[in-house]
Order: structure tokens, then C-alpha cells, then sequence
């Protein structure tokens, strides 16, 4: 009797996430993060894909700028199907409360424009926008001695707008996650119900299905 296997999997690829807490998936107690989510979707669409997290919390534009390609060249090979994800800002835009903001804006977008640049001119890329977070709630404390830090959602927006033009100039795909979520009339609780600035599970899930449905996610693997 002759044995039945599965159908090949489509669509091999390695793709790199980089981002901050968001991409980490910080939050979310079944621990599979957005990240985690759009990758078992493609799984069920049976597409071979392989991720590497490189999410940090508490990352700025000014960590990532020196962390990122090092990284991902680790785990993209040459001849590798590699793809890179950006997501990251937040931390950028946070504000301290006896500090000020974290990184300003007219250096985050400098720095932004640095990674993407390159990043573009390497592997297919795509680029992510901020998320709306709690104005109520105190960022979580990471480490000792860290400052007490806020949240403006109108700067966020800003820092978004910003980005946007710069994905514009470049001519990468960039997906807008701010404006849709922060008009959710649902995000506000997913966001309290996880540590006040990053959502729970279900908020997760929330921004995996914006993301598996945008056209320029979908373009990487529904091209047979």
C-alpha cells in the first residue's frame, strides 16, 4: 500500500521581524504575538516559513540602527528567500516624565530613513507603522531605575506621518496600523487588559488580521 504524504509546501522563505516590544509580542499571554500569528496563518496556506523574532523591548530607532543587519545576516544566508518586517517607533515617541521624549522626531525619522534604505537596497522589505498605546497608564518598568515614561497618541500619529513619507520617498510597501486601531472601538480595553501598553492576546490577533490581509503581505506568498 502505497503511503500518502502531504502536498509540498509552497513558498519557502526566512523572514526577519525587527522591532521593539510589539513585535516581541510583549503582552500577550499565549506568547505568540502578532509575529507568531501571521506566521501560523501562512502555515494553514501551506506556505514553508521560517521566522526569527528580533523584537526588543524597550528598543529605539537608535538600538536598532545598530543591531539590525548584523543580526539578520546571521540568519539570512546568500541564496536564502529572506525577507525583512520593520515595526518600531514607540519607544522613539515615549516621553519621560522628567526627561522629555525619548528620541525626537527629526532623529528617529533620520534614522528610520538609514535602516530602511539599506534594508531595501538587501532583501524584499516592509515596513510597519506605530501602535496606539495607553495615555493612562504608566509604561511597565523593564529594569531598575528606569524613568516613569507616557504616551501621546497625537505624537505617535505624528511620528507615523512621518514614516509614511519616508516609505513614500523609498518606495516600500508601509502599512498604517495607527489610524485604524486607534479608531477601534474595541483597542482601548485590549490594550489595558494587557501590561497598559501592549495588548493582550486578542489585541494581537487584532493587528495580525490587518497585517495577513494587506495586499503588500499577501503579494510575498499568494503569487502562484
Amino acid at each position: 500500500m502505497t503511503q500518502a504524504f502531504p502536498p509540498p509546501r509552497r513558498s519557502f522563505s526566512r523572514i526577519c521581524f525587527i522591532g521593539d516590544a510589539f513585535t516581541v509580542g510583549a503582552g500577550d499571554e499565549t506568547a505568540l504575538g502578532w509575529v507568531g500569528r501571521v506566521a501560523r496563518a501562512e502555515w494553514e496556506r501551506n506556505h514553508d516559513v521560517t521566522i526569527y523574532n528580533l523584537g526588543v523591548r524597550g528598543d529605539s530607532t537608535r538600538t536598532i540602527l545598530r543591531r539590525w543587519r548584523g543580526e539578520c545576516e546571521t540568519r539570512l544566508p546568500r541564496g536564502a528567500n529572506g525577507r525583512l518586517v520593520f515595526m518600531f517607533g514607540g519607544n522613539d515617541a515615549k516621553e519621560g516624565v522628567a526627561t522629555g521624549v525619548e528620541v525626537p522626531i527629526e532623529e528617529s525619522v533620520a534614522n528610520a530613513r538609514t535602516i530602511i534604505a539599506e534594508a531595501v537596497a538587501w532583501c524584499s522589505t516592509l515596513w510597519m507603522s506605530l501602535i496606539p498605546m495607553s495615555e493612562t497608564q504608566s509604561y511597565p518598568r523593564l529594569l531598575p531605575g528606569m524613568p516613569e515614561y507616557r504616551f501621546d497618541n497625537r505624537r505617535q500619529a505624528e511620528y507615523t506621518g512621518r514614516y509614511a513619507a519616508v516609505a513614500r520617498e523609498l518606495a516600500v510597501p508601509f502599512l498604517d496600523l495607527h489610524t485604524p486601531l486607534l479608531h477601534d472601538p474595541e483597542w482601548q480595553h485590549l490594550t489595558q487588559a494587557g501590561d497598559g501598553s501592549n495588548p493582550n492576546a486578542a489585541g494581537y490577533a487584532k493587528i495580525a488580521a490587518l497585517i495577513s490581509a494587506w495586499p503588500a503581505w499577501r503579494a510575498w506568498f499568494d503569487i502562484e
